[in-house]
């Protein structure tokens, strides 16, 4: 039932630069509650559905693609282009900060993903600036430039 994440990128000349999954940290509050309701049988299987939701999320970071695989019964694959990055945040909300885990947000110009959130990503900072780095670099090699064009309001 469980997905194989372990497979290669088709693309050869890629190099896996870094590869993990979102920490159980984000259900904890979930997992707190269902518990407190545990008589019922129904928190059970919520808390197994939390749990297998992040186990079968994996993000994979390549020279030019971050990759984000999700699904625990159909596998939905989605791909981010680097060049296509146009700013980077980093957040460590308390409890986060508590676990040493951080949440990666890339806002992007892409037309499917405006916004890509990695959640609960230990080393994040780290990640973070890896990801400014190789995004730079793929836009460097493909000449990509933004361009912001301000509009003035006629008198």
């Amino acid at each position: 039932m469980f997905i194989n994440y372990n497979e290669r990128i088709t693309m050869p000349s890629e190099k896996v630069i870094w590869s993990g999954t979102p920490s159980q940290v984000v259900n904890f509050g979930s997992f707190i509650f269902l518990t407190i309701l545990s008589p019922l049988i129904f928190p059970i299987f919520i808390m197994i559905w939390k749990y297998l939701k992040v186990r079968s999320t994996k993000y994979i970071l390549t020279e030019e693609r971050l990759i984000t695989k999700k699904g625990v019964f159909s596998l939905e694959t989605d791909e981010l282009e680097l060049y296509r990055i146009r700013d980077y945040q980093y957040s460590q909300p308390f409890f986060l900060r508590l676990f040493s885990k951080g949440t990666i947000t890339l806002i992007t110009n892409d037309k499917t993903d405006s916004i890509v959130t990695l959640e609960a990503i230990p080393g994040g900072e780290n990640l973070r600036e890896q990801i400014r780095n190789l995004t730079e670099k793929c836009k460097n090699s493909k000449n990509v430039r933004e361009v912001d064009v301000a509009y003035a309001e006629a008198a």
